[in-house]
């Protein structure tokens, strides 16, 4: 069973953070340990502590995490500040904020943890990347076992790995479903009824993408295991294959993820 802090302090309950509250709540972790302090609103499960603020007496959480818009750190990092007490893991989902930026903000927390997942942590299916000041083996076996819950977990020894996270995984989910959403598309234009062609072209994916895991064979071998010679996959595939278009148009898309996430990290510091 998954261990969990004693009480867990999230500022900020947006689409990510509400994920993964979402999926630690399904893995069973008590919502009587969860405060949520959410200035602008949000949808808060059942059972949850909900606070427009934090009260001035409220004390520093076992762990703490942060789920706010990046832009809006600067402004908010006083009102959080009193709850990231040295003895406090801080967990940072921010996009573009580095750790030592995070640390400026909050010089007197306990160890700061940055984390990227993606929508998936609400099904434990969102691969995470993750890097963190140094932590003691209690501390990162309980960072471990509460990302487990959420999906699978690669610990990073370079915060600038991060970046490359962000444009695979992070950004990743968006990729697949415009190429889902194309795919329907295609077919439809040639003579598929538009709500078939999405059904099975979202089963297709499902399917694949199960098969791709439990196979353990890597996913362009897999492509030609189902491209016989002279069939009709092998003919869409020479399609993708011309002058290596697809894996240029990949190559292109998560450059401009990688090194957005790069700008967004000197904007960050700029301010």
């Amino acid at each position: 069973m998954t261990a969990y802090p004693k009480n867990l302090t999230i500022f900020g309950c947006g689409n990510m953070a509400g994920a993964m509250l979402h999926g630690w709540l399904a893995d069973g972790m008590d919502p009587a340990r969860v405060t949520v302090i959410t200035p602008n609103g949000g949808k808060v499960p059942e059972g949850i502590r909900i606070l427009k603020s934090a009260p001035t007496d409220m004390l520093p959480a076992d762990m703490l995490l942060i789920g706010i818009k990046p832009y809006m750190l600067a402004d908010l990092a006083q009102d959080i500040a009193p709850l990231a007490g040295p003895a406090t893991m801080l967990v940072s989902i921010l996009a573009g904020v580095d750790v030592a930026t995070t640390r400026s903000f909050f010089p007197d927390s306990g160890p700061i943890v940055r984390a990227m997942p993606n929508m998936a942590v609400s099904i434990g299916k969102s691969p995470i990347g993750i890097f963190s000041e140094k932590l003691d083996a209690a501390q990162h076996g309980l960072v471990d076992g509460m990302m487990v819950a959420l999906g699978s977990v690669e610990w990073l020894d370079r915060e600038e790995l991060i970046h490359l996270i962000i444009a695979v995984s992070g950004s990743g989910p968006a990729y697949l479903f415009r190429f889902i959403d194309a795919l329907a598309k295609g077919v439809a234009d040639l003579g598929l009824p538009k709500d078939q062609a999405d059904r099975l072209a979202l089963a297709m994916v499902e399917g694949a993408a199960e098969l791709a895991s439990k196979s353990g064979e890597n996913p362009g071998v897999l492509a030609d295991q189902v491209a016989s010679p002279g069939g009709t996959t092998r003919q869409a595939l020479n399609v993708f294959d011309e002058d290596n278009a697809l894996n240029k148009l990949v190559h292109k898309a998560a450059k401009a993820a990688y090194e957005r996430s790069i700008e967004m990290e000197a904007e960050e510091k700029g301010n």
